[in-house]
């Protein structure tokens, strides 16, 4: 039997068997980011706040990343551009010094970029929608690829040293307040808390689209479910050839065919 071709690296030996049209998200532009996000305001959790105010400094420990809010706007002058402004959430953990105590808090990073999106103005409809489901404007789809940051630096400062600027307060969704086990400090009472933290991201545009493919095979998995041992009794289970066809769907069906026959 020849091998079959996987996943990977393809040389010239694998032979196409036909052309195969899908539906997928093609990527029209992309670009990289290395941010040095310096001075981030971070608004820590109450009893975090109690202990900022007896603490000396405060040392950096960690930064997560949270989640990324994305919006996408047409960019009225230069067709087929889009920005993409992105809010990052991050739960940030210091120490302070010297009492040695953890502290928890919340930054928010706000960027914009703008990207080639292309143009359309199809609309959607699905057998699979519940609702009625029209794209608005037919915006292309913003994705962040990213890692959690390194947290580079963390400061304590004193209120009357802050600009007025900072003192807004920020809209917090529901579920990243969720996300520390008690709620955070957003009123300016006290000292504030801010870090300097490094993030790396991929940001891109995205659109439905139908694209032709050589097909060399279906892709089915050669590793096999461990769990059964030789004296188990599905051992005779284990002998049954796997039912490719009950997975994947013929090309075609000639009549009476009984392709679902596993001989």
């Amino acid at each position: 039997m020849a091998d079959r071709v996987v996943p990977g690296p393809v040389d010239a030996a694998a032979v196409i068997q036909e052309a195969v049209s899908v539906n997928t998200r093609k990527i029209y532009d992309s670009c990289r980011d290395k941010d040095c996000v310096d001075d981030l305001r971070v608004y820590p959790t109450v009893s975090s706040q109690t202990y900022m105010e007896s603490a000396i400094s405060i040392r950096p420990r960690s930064a997560e990343l949270l989640y990324v809010a994305l919006n996408v706007e047409p960019i009225s002058f230069n067709r087929g551009y889009y920005t993409i402004d992105c809010t990052y959430f991050y739960r940030v953990t210091g120490e302070a010094f010297p009492a040695g105590q953890t502290l928890l808090g919340l930054a928010i990073f706000d960027k914009r970029v703008m990207l080639f999106g292309s143009e359309g103005s199809a609309m959607t409809f699905s057998s699979d929608d519940t609702l009625p489901q029209v794209a608005a404007d037919d915006l292309p789809v913003a994705v962040v690829n990213a890692v959690d940051p390194i947290a580079l630096q963390m400061k304590l400062v004193d209120p009357d040293c802050v600009p007025a600027a900072e003192l807004e307060p920020r809209v917090i969704p529901e579920f990243i307040s969720a996300a520390f086990p008690e709620p955070l400090q957003l009123t300016d009472a006290g000292r504030r808390w801010y870090t300097t933290i490094g993030q790396f991201s991929i940001v891109r545009l995205e659109r439905d689209t139908q694209l032709l493919i050589p097909a060399y095979d279906y892709s089915l998995p050669d590793k096999e479910c461990p769990g059964s041992t030789p004296d188990d009794p599905c051992e005779l289970f284990s002998r049954i050839g796997f039912p490719v066809e009950e997975f994947f769907p013929p090309d075609s069906v000639e009549e009476n065919a009984e392709y679902r026959n596993l001989v």
